[in-house]
């Protein structure tokens, strides 16, 4: 039987604040490694001591309450993204060990030490991710990102 295919709906909301940032090397990397095991664009990433819920694809990682519901956008539901990490180009690191230069976006007043936990947690969570899919190919999610208009 095929692997269950599921298609999430993210909402950005007007973002609040954008601050740069280095994301280490470590976890760009294995971030690119998943999105080149996946046969589909983008790859979910459960950060479980926090219950949320990280989606990588080629342009960022999105960060998502997976406890703490939905948004409407017109027709639209979905879960709200509360934190965006947007590398710049990673051509501009002069090495695969040096960090990539990025803009934390904030989407909500208040997250500081959320980030600050998913800067610890999400390696634990890529260490998981890597063992339960040792030589096999990441199953296909699909998301969706349905930005909010601005009032």
């Amino acid at each position: 039987m095929a692997p269950r295919r599921t298609t999430e709906t993210f909402v950005r909301l007007p973002e609040v604040e954008r601050i740069p940032w280095t994301l280490p090397a470590r976890h760009y990397n294995r971030c690119r490694l998943f999105l080149a095991r996946s046969d589909n664009d983008c790859v979910f990433i459960p950060i479980r001591t926090m219950q949320y819920m990280g989606v990588v694809d080629r342009e960022e990682i999105v960060f998502v309450d997976s406890q703490g519901g939905h948004v409407r956008h017109g027709a639209e539901r979905g879960r709200p993204i509360l934190i965006s990490w947007q590398p710049r180009a990673a051509g501009e690191r002069a090495s695969l060990e040096a960090g990539v230069p990025c803009e934390v976006v904030y989407y909500r007043r208040g997250l500081d030490d959320i980030q600050r936990r998913l800067e610890s947690e999400l390696g634990p969570a890529l260490t998981r991710m890597e063992e339960r899919y040792r030589n096999t190919v990441i199953p296909a999610h699909g998301a969706r990102v349905v930005p909010l208009p601005r009032e």
